[in-house]
């Protein structure tokens, strides 16, 4: 693919991607402030439990997902259609075997839902819940293996305007349905049916694109070796990383209750959403970034890093101090005052959204360099550190304590070390300056969110109006404080000279 190809690919993503999340962002606030209103917090909390719960349970696919979409770059440049059949053809044998892996371990677990979900009064069909949120996902591993081939050749888009329209159907059909019968179970039993549809419907994109995948071809032994090879490295990559963000709320339902988890949920939905502005942007750009690595050499690999690196400088600082200054007044706008959470638990969810924004960049590279396969073992260790001082934080400081952990155990893992090892291996330099931004970058934030709470605190913000005029003064004040830091940049000129020639294309 030439480099104007991949670049219109990339941008046709972007639009798609934030289109879908605008979609998303809406449908979730509807869809949230509805259920809330007929079903409860409770109910919220079980929600948020059940999907840690599947997290953990999808760990059974051992990283075959990212393994599959490496394997498909190399053959997909190559326009090798037998060799990527037989890909699909392998790939489609391990995801029957994971489904079923994971339907046994799921129904393992049902005897043991209410010591894992902690509630005040008595959930009668716990268990039916979580069956159906169970279905949800074995239903998911068995297309997989064809639409990723979709995402490995930058066609997200074409995924992304299939979920903008099941979502649509799925959000009104589950309002209709608690509206009118005040029923979880047919809340799941739609978001399961509507999953398959969606499912079902990307995979005949995929045949209709790459026609060849339906051909049932062989793999060579040399290529499923190589394969093995590098899912060994992915299998403890994946472990580490559904510890670290997988369990939050199982352990906040054991020890503070799932009453709480139910109330954080609300924040991390927001969170979340906000996150994820960032992560279509570079998930866009995943596999034009492979390209970049496997064709040019160390120091245009470099310079495409820092461009991208002064983006997420300015957007992490938006997002994370837009986050902690405007949060708990927009939960009491939106529901009220008794879905807040405490000062100490806003800082700890914000440091979170921290460094899961300032490491996106790092993390495209991750996957697009194999990286895993040279820090699996320290992020292995991250994870058990992160279990084991959430427990300990949980019990001593609350919700916050057991937030607090996954900062701690993601600074003494991912950060303090994959970032020395990206550097060595594919800038050929030292990583110092990287962390000397970053702290720079932090320093930004910490000042910014500290004088603007001193300000904001002066107004009493109790409608939608007053929280609308908020978030837009919060999010130009912080913009402008840095442009004015970075607009100096290196980054932030190729960023701005990318934008200017977009423009002038377009007019």
């Amino acid at each position: 693919m030439s480099k104007e190809s991949r670049t219109k690919q990339t941008a046709k993503n972007m639009t798609w991607g934030f289109a879908s999340q605008f979609v998303a962002m809406v449908l979730s606030f509807v869809s949230r402030t509805v259920f809330i209103r007929y079903l409860g917090a409770e109910y919220l909390g079980i929600n948020s439990v059940f999907s840690d719960v599947l997290n953990l349970l999808s760990m059974a696919d051992l990283g075959f997902n990212t393994a599959m979409a490496y394997s498909f770059y190399k053959p997909l440049a190559m326009k090798d259609e037998k060799k990527l059949a037989a890909l699909v053809t392998f790939y489609s044998n391990v995801y029957r075997i994971i489904a079923i892996s994971i339907t046994v371990i799921g129904l393992i677990l049902v005897p043991f839902l209410r010591v894992i979900v902690k509630t005040e009064t008595d959930i009668p069909l716990l268990e039916v819940y979580y069956l159906f949120s169970l279905a949800g996902v074995i239903i998911s591993y068995l297309f997989v293996y064809k639409t990723t081939i979709l995402t490995a050749d930058q066609k997200n888009y074409e995924l992304t305007s299939i979920n903008i329209y099941i979502s649509f159907g799925k959000t009104f059909l589950q309002i209709l349905a608690l509206v009118l019968w005040q029923n979880y179970i047919v809340y799941l039993a739609i978001g399961v049916v509507l999953q398959f549809i969606r499912n079902l419907i990307a995979t005949r994109k995929a045949e209709k694109y790459y026609p060849y995948i339906k051909n049932k071809e062989k793999l060579s032994k040399e290529d499923r070796e190589s394969i093995y090879k590098n899912l060994r490295s992915v299998v403890i990559y994946k472990l580490s990383n559904t510890l670290f963000t997988g369990t939050d709320n199982i352990i906040i339902s054991m020890i503070v209750g799932i009453g709480i988890a139910g109330l954080y949920s609300n924040y991390l939905m927001i969170s979340q959403k906000l996150l994820l502005v960032l992560q279509i942007i570079f998930s866009a750009l995943t596999a034009s970034i492979g390209n970049v690595i496997a064709k040019e050499n160390s120091q245009k690999r470099y310079e495409v890093f820092v461009s991208i690196q002064s983006l997420s400088f300015i957007m992490s600082g938006v997002i994370t101090c837009g986050f902690f200054l405007v949060i708990n007044d927009f939960i009491t706008v939106w529901l009220g005052a008794n879905y807040t959470l405490d000062f100490l638990t806003v800082v700890a969810i914000t440091l979170n959204t921290y460094l899961s924004c300032i490491l996106q960049p790092f993390w495209v590279y991750r996957d697009a360099t194999g990286l895993y396969m040279k820090t699996k073992y320290v992020s292995l260790a991250g994870s058990i550190l992160n279990i084991v001082l959430s427990v300990i934080l949980g019990l001593w400081l609350g919700l916050a304590g057991i937030l607090l952990a996954t900062v701690i155990s993601r600074l003494s893992s991912y950060f303090l070390y994959e970032p020395i090892v990206l550097f060595k291996d594919f800038f050929d330099k030292s990583a110092t300056g990287y962390y000397t931004s970053i702290a720079k970058n932090a320093l930004i934030a910490l000042a910014s969110c500290v004088l603007l709470k001193l300000l904001l605190d002066r107004f009493t913000i109790d409608s939608w109006p007053k929280l609308i005029v908020e978030i837009i003064f919060v999010g130009l004040v912080v913009s402008l404080i840095y442009i004015i830091f970075y607009h100096n940049t290196d980054g932030f000129k190729m960023i701005s000279n990318k934008v200017k020639s977009f423009i002038k294309k377009r007019s």
